[in-house]
């Protein structure tokens, strides 16, 4: 199995670029599903160790439904699948366009949760056009055990976040167990409270806000992703999220510049514009760069061929 790995500000992706399983021509949703009900060891051999690590996401290129996108792409983390992944679509651009597959300054993804255009503007600079975002409830409080009450919006960005302007603890690298503690308590107290995303889903992404550190970047987060990793970036599909509620509370203008900083100093460079219908359509753009090209080997008898902790 062939993967190409790369990480985007700080954010580990490993794309699979040959080697999977077979998932049929059907929608690229569809193809998820089959991944995760009739492969999803498949998953787990790469991203579950030894062979990877809980902060990595991964990325299976298939041949999309739309011939005029560049691939199909399924996410995935150590514990499911994301619909979309804001830092992980720039790290399949960057790939596909270190594996000369596209030629071209634009590109466009089949997720699915739906099309993502790229346009690259550098060697390793690349911009996605996300979906449409939107936030669903403003100004939910929930009581968290030995914390409070907490304040945030529930908002889609390509998955669904509760975002939470404030902490209790600086947004620094060394306070990452204290930040990652803090909200995985907020994702519990949601779940009790039955405080979900549209249609009954989970808000499996939590959102801390604070002031940046950097003169020039507007807000610096950190972000606690599925599978309890925080994220090294300052997550792409969060940061469309962030736009969302920044529109629907007059904060931010269409075309206004937003920097987004994460919580190891990295940064988004973020902006939206309304389409016809008055939807949020975010444009991220990041730097992402190739850490590796190898071929993953399966022995027979390797006990943990599948990864630590396969069911």
């Amino acid at each position: 199995m062939k993967v190409i790995d790369s990480h985007t500000e700080g954010e580990p992706t490993r794309v699979v670029v040959s080697g999977g399983p077979e998932l049929g021509s059907g929608s690229l949703e569809s193809r998820l599903n089959l991944l995760a009900t009739k492969h999803d060891s498949f998953r787990q051999s790469i991203i579950l160790e030894p062979r990877g690590s809980d902060v990595l996401v991964g990325a299976l290129l298939v041949p999309p439904v739309n011939t005029d996108c560049a691939a199909g792409v399924i996410f995935f983390n150590n514990t499911g699948y994301l619909g979309m992944c804001g830092h992980g679509s720039i790290g399949v651009a960057i790939t596909l366009k270190h594996m000369g597959l596209v030629h071209g300054s634009e590109c466009v993804l089949e997720t699915p949760v739906g099309e993502v255009r790229i346009t690259y503007s550098g060697e390793n600079q690349a911009s996605v056009q996300n979906v449409p975002s939107y936030v669903y409830q403003k100004d939910v409080t929930v009581d968290v055990p030995d914390i409070g009450l907490i304040t945030g919006d529930v908002a889609w960005g390509g998955n669904w976040f509760f975002l939470v302007n404030g902490s209790p603890y600086p947004l620094i690298l060394e306070n990452a167990s204290e930040l990652t503690l803090t909200t995985k308590a907020i994702k519990q107290a949601l779940a009790k409270n039955q405080v979900t995303g549209k249609d009954g889903a989970e808000i499996d992404h939590i959102e801390l806000f604070t002031a940046p550190v950097g003169d020039d970047a507007h807000s610096r987060n950190f972000v606690l992703c599925p599978g309890d990793a925080y994220d090294r970036s300052p997550c792409g599909t969060g940061t469309s999220a962030k736009l969302a509620c920044l529109h629907e509370r007059g904060e931010l203008n269409p075309g206004d510049i937003w920097i987004q900083e994460s919580v190891i100093g990295s940064r988004f460079t973020a902006v939206y514009q309304l389409d016809d219908d008055e939807q949020v359509i975010p444009t991220i753009t990041g730097r992402a760069f190739i850490t590796g090209e190898s071929e993953l080997v399966f022995h027979p008898n390797d006990p943990f061929r599948n990864g630590i902790g396969h069911e």
